[in-house]
């Protein structure tokens, strides 16, 4: 079994932290461009232009030169799609690189106020999430 398989905890404080910071990829398919056009209400030409990057033949969202995601709101440090936001969002901070050892898992409760705190997740909900989209 795997070093969490007593289950961690996790609460989002919507705290906009995980959404910025270093550059990166949020890459999105077809199901969730769908959901965020429906989100946004734009038209998917008007919503290319403005939200999504071509990474070979993926698409990621773009990110503000200071690697802050598109959809985060500069302001209020909310995330303007939240309701929508992709599985890579939703499946944070259970991926395989934060649940990679104790030590990853640690840092990433240093960095995220929500990661240690709140909701106990069972092992199986944390399996179905890391298996959602692999990061």
């Amino acid at each position: 079994m795997p070093w969490y398989a007593d289950g961690l905890q996790f609460e989002c404080s919507q705290c906009g932290d995980c959404c910025s910071g270093e550059p990166g990829y949020v890459f999105v398919d077809e199901s969730e461009i769908e959901a965020l056009l429906v989100e946004t209400k734009l038209e998917r030409e008007d919503f290319e232009k403005k939200f999504l990057r071509r990474v070979g033949r993926d698409y990621s969202l773009k990110e503000y030169p200071d690697g802050d995601c598109i959809f985060l709101d500069p302001k209020s440090r909310r995330c303007l799609v939240y309701n929508a936001r992709p599985i890579q969002c939703r499946t944070w901070p259970f991926w395989d690189s934060t649940l990679a050892g104790p030590t990853d898992w640690k840092e990433t409760c240093e960095a995220c106020p929500g990661a240690g705190k709140g909701k106990m997740y069972s092992f199986e909900e944390i399996e179905i999430r890391r298996k959602e989209k692999s990061v």
